[in-house]
């Protein structure tokens, strides 16, 4: 019942704080203004997502002192998570060299691999493998990807609201299924947080995320499943699986842009679901079948995971080859013809 108020709390304030800072973004003129790279066709207040870092850093040490969470997961989470919130709430109001973006990305990384304790002993096919300084350098380079992955994707109305709403109901679903309480009161506080946001972000949105706040949901997904891995080692595969629309879009455009010779720092609007958009010309339909694929495909494919009908990697195959078919057929990472 405590909870169940502290999630209501922290919906209506994130839904009040991004209502506030829409306003002050128009009284200052902080706008997105569509460019050539641009998915958006209207001028639009950027910056929305900081109600979402603020709403959820300021609950996590009431989350704590109902011990519904536990230190380490706290620490890394708030820790982290703020550095990135600055660096990209710092970005957002001017420009910061992309190789100090990444150095203060990789110490936040650093940071909650730190408290987390390196990287737990992952499941693979049926074995449980620890692997040591290797596994804890992958979980770092892990963590900046999602972190600027989810920068990447946040291109369309509201795409990474709704993905991360997916993957929090998704994983705490995944949770009670299996028998895995612990990790679950962390995943359902961010969604409370997303959700007060998504209302004003909904296509046509009103607001965009900015910087800070996608950085901030990348970096905290992130910790929220290497945590989960601690619990149990097949839930970080789930999470995975949870995650497929945005690693797999995001990856595939990385490496055939690479492939392309293509300059890879450079803004663009060729991955999957920005080709989608301008196929079907609507942000909804594009941002609602991504919904739909993560309840009704990867969410299965997730939780067959967690209960140990399918194994970890097995599953990952089976849920991704049917997002590597849509970027495909979508031409993610191809240059946009004229």
């Amino acid at each position: 019942m405590i909870f169940a108020g502290l999630l209501t709390l922290v919906f209506l304030l994130s839904w009040a704080l991004t209502l506030g800072l829409r306003h002050y973004a128009l009284s200052k003129r902080l706008m997105d203004i569509p460019n050539e790279r641009s998915s958006h066709t209207v001028a639009t207040p950027r910056g929305g997502g900081v109600a979402i870092v603020a709403t959820f850093l300021l609950a996590l040490p009431v989350l704590y002192g109902l011990e519904l969470l536990d230190l380490a997961t706290f620490c890394a989470l708030s820790g982290s998570g703020l550095l990135v919130a600055i660096i990209g709430f710092a970005d957002d109001h001017g420009h910061i060299a992309a190789r100090w973006r990444l150095l203060g990305h990789f110490c936040a990384a650093i940071w909650a691999l730190c408290w987390l304790d390196g990287l737990a002993p992952v499941a693979v096919f049926g074995s449980v493998v620890d692997f040591g300084w290797i596994g804890n350098l992958l979980a770092v380079v892990y963590l900046v990807w999602m972190l600027n992955l989810y920068n990447f994707m946040d291109g369309i109305d509201g795409l990474a609201s709704a993905e991360a709403l997916c993957a929090c109901l998704g994983s705490a679903l995944i949770y009670v299924v299996s028998g895995h309480a612990e990790p679950l009161w962390g995943a359902l506080l961010l969604s409370g947080a997303v959700a007060g946001f998504l209302c004003w972000n909904y296509p046509p949105a009103r607001i965009f995320m900015g910087d800070a706040g996608s950085g901030f949901l990348g970096m905290a997904l992130g910790i929220l499943s290497l945590g989960a891995a601690i619990v149990a080692p097949d839930l970080l595969w789930s999470w995975v699986i949870l995650l497929g629309v945005f690693v797999v879009d995001s990856t595939w455009t990385l490496c055939r842009r690479l492939l392309n010779g293509d300059k890879v720092y450079q803004a663009h609007r060729s991955h999957a679901y920005q080709y989608a958009s301008r196929h079907f010309q609507s942000h909804k339909t594009v941002t609602l079948a991504v919904v739909a694929i993560n309840l009704l495909w990867l969410l299965p494919c997730a939780l067959l995971v967690a209960l140990g009908v399918v194994s970890g990697i097995t599953g990952l195959i089976i849920a991704y080859a049917p997002l590597l078919w849509l970027a495909a057929k979508f031409g993610a990472g191809t240059r946009e013809t004229a």
